[in-house]
């Protein structure tokens, strides 16, 4: 039987601009069980980022509930929430978000780095995952020496270096070419069933989308699934 990793129970998010309040979501329901791949479909400004800032314990929901690995967000300190996140969840945007001052090898180290992991370890581990990535000759490359693709490669080797229980990627093909995205989505769904890490990718590629198990849609803070 599957384990849960994620579960939102009646999400709720209110933005206060001024005296006005604009609800984003609307009573989400979602959940993500180990080694399953969900696609969120929407427009812009439909509310999927906002959505994925809240799974991932970025942000706090207006009412509701969202647990993770069976932990209520709600009841953790910020402290308890970042040990959360580095232990539980891998990140992915559209921009890789990179430290620009240091290597490709060092900015996948990091997360592990930040685990207190010792540093000779951590850059074994991270070795590793150039050589899955196929960037291991690019390790000591920083990022403004890599082009865009190579820059994601890595950013999506950070994200799973800690074996995370489910990966959250917003747009991670966004700025991409078409044969660099579908390289980036091989090597994403090719992880994903090596290590049974769950996949919840934001897009609005209707090919990514085509390649998950569950396809859901956005629209005005509502989602529902494809049937």
């Amino acid at each position: 039987m599957s384990t849960a990793v994620i579960e939102a129970s009646a999400v709720e998010k209110v933005f206060h601009q001024g005296k006005i309040d604009v609800q984003v979501l609307k009573g989400v329901d979602f959940n993500v069980a180990a080694g399953e791949s969900h696609a969120i479909l929407g427009a812009s400004g439909a509310g999927k980022s906002t959505l994925m800032h809240l799974l991932g314990g970025l942000d706090h929901c207006s009412a509701g509930e969202i647990k993770v690995a069976g932990r209520s967000l709600a009841q953790l300190s910020e402290a308890e929430l970042g040990r959360l996140r580095n232990r539980h969840l891998g990140f992915i945007y559209q921009f890789h978000h990179l430290l620009p001052e240091f290597s490709a090898l060092e900015n996948i180290a990091m997360p592990l780095l930040i685990r207190r992991q010792s540093r000779a370890m951590a850059c074994a581990e991270a070795q590793d995952w150039l050589v899955k990535i196929g960037l291991e000759a690019r390790a000591e490359h920083k990022p403004g020496e890599l082009s865009g693709g190579e820059r994601q490669r890595v950013a999506l080797a950070r994200a799973l270096v800690t074996r995370p229980d489910c990966l959250l990627a917003d747009e991670p093909t966004g700025n991409l070419d078409q044969q660099t995205a579908s390289q980036m989505l091989e090597l994403m769904l090719d992880l994903n069933r090596e290590l049974h890490t769950a996949l919840v990718v934001v897009t609005h590629d209707l090919a990514i989308a085509a390649r998950m198990q569950h396809r859901w849609h956005m629209l005005d803070g509502v989602l529902s699934q494809e049937s």
